[in-house]
């Protein structure tokens, strides 16, 4: 087991209680993998660096997890196909 940050922008367009389940979402699908989420940090709507499909801003969560890399691995791949989430970066410590 691995300790990650893992930094993700859901999109702006986004409803309140749609995010809140996505956050929810993925914290579960770290305890299922076998891993702990050890904080959620949720930083708000902020300009993203460059538009990323035609959206100016986004909500930015990170969680702090400790994982196995081959869970690191699927839970990148269910984020790529997730509708929403508009970036994913996993970074280890």
């Amino acid at each position: 087991m691995n300790k990650y940050e893992l930094l993700y922008i859901i999109a702006s367009d986004v409803a309140e209680e749609k995010r809140e389940e996505l956050i929810a979402k993925f914290s579960s699908y770290v305890e299922a993998k076998g891993g702990t989420v050890e904080g959620i940090d949720k930083w708000g709507m902020r300009k993203l660096a460059y538009p990323i499909n035609f959206k100016n801003e986004g909500f930015y969560v990170l969680m702090n997890i400790t994982l196995d890399p081959n869970g690191v691995d699927a839970m990148a791949k269910l984020m790529n196909i997730t509708e929403g989430i508009v970036r994913q970066m996993f970074v280890r410590k």
